[in-house]
């Protein structure tokens, strides 16, 4: 029964890791809708209004993205879009990945190196990601 709980752990385990993977590259539109809904609420637009500014910001920001990463743009353009979508990636996957080992390793400096790692990880996960071209299936850049 040990043994089946601890499969059980990992499995979760891993299956966070992949979401956290796959949902890395939506980091900046979620920070521009929070930001958008925080301000819309503070304005006075209520929760429901708030939720709809928050969800048209995020939107927008995933729209603007996908265009100029899809439309032929100059190269430094796209990077630019790109290394603005990669670096609330990496911010994230540093956080996330310090959440999971602090609870596995005593050690900080380890917890640091490997948060680090972590981040570069996911950091060039979202990079790859964004910039793949679109493929036969219909999924493209951001993954969608």
């Amino acid at each position: 029964m040990i043994v089946l709980s601890i499969f059980g752990c990992l499995a979760v385990i891993g299956i966070f890791c992949w979401l956290l993977v796959t949902l890395a590259v939506f980091a900046l539109p979620l920070l521009f809708g929070l930001t958008a809904a925080s301000w819309a609420h503070g304005t006075g637009a209520g929760w429901i209004g708030a939720i709809v500014v928050g969800l048209l910001a995020a939107g927008a920001i995933c729209a603007i993205g996908q265009f100029v990463l899809v439309v032929p743009q100059p190269l430094w353009l796209k990077l630019l879009v790109a290394f603005a979508f990669v670096i609330p990636a990496v911010v994230a996957g540093y956080a996330a990945t310090y959440g999971i080992v602090k609870h596995v390793l005593p050690s900080q400096t380890w917890q640091l190196i490997f948060s680090g790692v972590g981040a570069i990880a996911i950091g060039l996960v979202a990079f790859a990601r964004l910039t793949t071209p679109l493929h036969p299936s219909g999924r493209g850049t951001m993954g969608l």
